[in-house]
This record gives structure tokens, C-alpha cells and sequence, in this order.
């Protein structure tokens, strides 16, 4: 906010894009990724915007459902599917799930090859690296072994848990471009932004330079965390559609796919997916278009969301 626009002139002899004589483009703000950092004894501590994202997620996600579940009224019977106590005990299960399964997934969805070179650094979160569909698969599984252990309704169990979840990928979002990580494709849009770094600055000539890029982790923020939470919190408040169990986790799934498959569209495929051939990093070609990994692992959400969909219709 109050950020001063910065102007560059673009070529239109090689330039079929542009639409302006000048492309604006918007600095990064060159956040820090440490939040704090201090050396003991030869070793650096930081605090990073990204551990802080993980921590603001899962708080307001816990206090959400506390808040939920303390509100009969809005469940099938008035009875939640889950009591407080229960709810604080559940707690430890997802956090294990999302570091499990973001991992995992992660190293398995993404960069295989590599790890299965390196396998002592599977481990090694906190050099970065988390999917978020394996983070969803570690918490469904979680979840399901939970909600069997305590003899939990599994359809509201998914819808409590569902409501819970867009805070967190809010967050993290937000700390993928304080980081500077996960960017969009070349941009001559007015809200284009500068990121730092050779790689995200090597774009076509005609994008200019410096290079503007979509903003996509704040598209991301946008639709699966701020959209789609305020949209599943009106229909669970206001319309009543915790009463129709799976409804809520149904929208949830379809509507985070759907967001997802749209922004990656504007966001750079990573890295190890992007060739000269195949400058868009499509992992699977249909004719002349094609889809990321990330467009090819949000179908199946979809699909997951209209099937939860079809069986709230018929759950009682």
C-alpha cells in the first residue's frame, strides 16, 4: 500500500502483447524471509514468515472449530460431530498430517528423481518444499483414522474440517510471496510485479525489463483462502448446510480445485517441468493445450467434491 509505481518503456516492434506505450510495474517489497534471526554459538535462529504462516493457519483453524462445534444449532440433529475436548485432541493428528503429507507429497508429486538420489533430505523440511495436495492427502488420512478410532460422523467430520481449512492456505499463500516463491507467468499487466532473483527476471524480451510477473500467490490468497472461506462460512452460518452432511467438504473440494486448475494458468510451472520444448511445464499434452501438475492434481478434487456432493443427497 503507498508502494510508488515504476514505469519502463516496452518495445512494441516485438512486443504483441502490449496495450500501452509504458507497462508499470510494481517493485517487490523485498520482505525478509526471517521474521527474526540471531547466531548462537555458530549457529543461526531464525523465526521465518513461513513457519509463522503454518502457526497463523492452524491457530485460527483450531479456534474456528472450536467455535463451530460449540454452536449445536448448526448440525444434523443439533449434535456436532465432534465435542471440544475431542477437537483439541484431534489437533495433533492434523498437524502430523500436513508436515507428513505435505512432505511427502511434495517429494513424491514434484521432484522424485531427486530424492530418490538424495533420500536424506526427505527429511529436511525446513529447507522448504510442501505440497499442499499431499498435506489435503495426509489429513484426509488422519482424519478418517481419527474419526473410525472415535466412532465420529465421517460427513460431518469432513465438513467441520473442510470449514476450517482456507485460513491456512490464506496464510501460506501470503508467505509464498514474502518469500518470493511460487510466481506467475511474464506479465504486462498493470499490477505485474518485479520479483527478485536471475530466474524470475529471465523472461522474453518483449515483458521488458525489469520483468513484471503475475502476482499468483496472492491470486491464490485470494480465491482459495479469502473466497472460498467466506463462502463456505456463509453457507454454514447463514444457509444451514452443516445439517446436510458432506455438503460443505463437497464445495470445499470443488471449489479449491477449481481455483487452483484457473491460477495455474498465471503461475510459472516449477522448475524441473519446464524444458525448452515445453516452456509452459505441461505434464500431460491434450492436442494443443495441456495441463501443469498442479491443474492435473486439482481434477481429481473436483471429481472428489461432486461425488461428496451426490452422496450428501442421500445421507441422512
Amino acid at each position: 500500500m503507498g508502494r510508488k509505481m515504476v514505469f519502463h518503456k516496452v518495445d512494441f516492434a516485438r512486443s504483441p502483447f502490449a496495450i500501452a506505450p509504458m507497462q508499470a510495474v510494481i517493485p517487490f517489497p523485498n520482505i525478509s524471509p526471517d521474521l527474526i534471526a540471531f547466531d548462537i554459538a555458530g549457529f543461526t535462529l531464525a523465526i521465518r514468515w513461513y513457519a509463522l504462516a503454518y502457526i497463523a493457519g492452524i491457530i485460527t483453524g483450531w479456534r474456528m472449530a472450536l467455535w463451530v462445534v460449540s454452536r449445536p444449532a448448526l448440525w444434523p440433529a443439533g449434535i456436532a460431530p465432534m465435542t471440544r475436548e475431542q477437537v483439541e485432541d484431534y489437533l495433533t493428528w492434523a498437524i502430523l498430517g500436513i508436515i507428513l503429507g505435505g512432505r511427502l507429497g511434495f517429494v513424491m508429486f514434484y521432484q522424485p528423481a531427486y530424492y530418490m538420489a538424495n533420500p536424506a533430505e526427505i527429511l529436511a523440511v525446513w529447507e522448504g518444499g510442501m505440497s499442499f495436495h499431499g498435506g489435503l492427502i495426509g489429513v484426509i488420512v488422519a482424519s478418517y483414522i481419527y474419526a473410525r478410532r472415535h466412532k465420529l460422523a465421517l460427513l460431518s467430520t469432513a465438513d467441520l474440517i473442510a470449514l476450517c481449512v482456507p485460513p491456512g492456505l490464506f496464510f501460506g499463500r501470503i508467505a509464498n510471496f514474502i518469500n518470493g516463491e511460487l510466481w506467475g507467468r511474464p506479465s504486462l499487466m498493470p499490477w505485474a510485479v518485479a520479483f527478485p532473483g536471475p530466474r524470475a527476471q529471465d523472461c522474453p524480451p518483449e515483458f521488458g525489463t525489469p520483468c513484471g510477473r503475475h502476482p499468483s500467490q496472492l491470486y491464490e490468497a485470494g480465491l482459495e483462502g479469502l473466497v472460498l472461506g467466506i463462502v463456505l462460512l456463509y453457507l454454514a452460518t447463514r444457509m444451514g448446510w452443516l445439517r446436510r452432511p458432506g455438503r460443505i467438504a463437497a464445495i470445499f473440494f470443488a471449489g479449491y480445485g477449481l481455483s487452483r486448475f484457473v491460477v495455474e494458468y498465471f503461475r510459472l510451472a516449477d522448475a524441473q517441468f519446464i524444458t525448452l520444448d515445453n516452456p509452459l511445464g505441461h505434464v500431460l499434452a491434450l492436442g494443443p493445450v495441456g495441463v501443469t501438475m498442479g491443474q492435473l492434481l486439482s481434477l481429481p478434487m473436483v471429481a472428489v467434491g461432486i461425488g461428496l456432493w451426490m452422496l450428501s443427497k442421500r445421507a441422512r
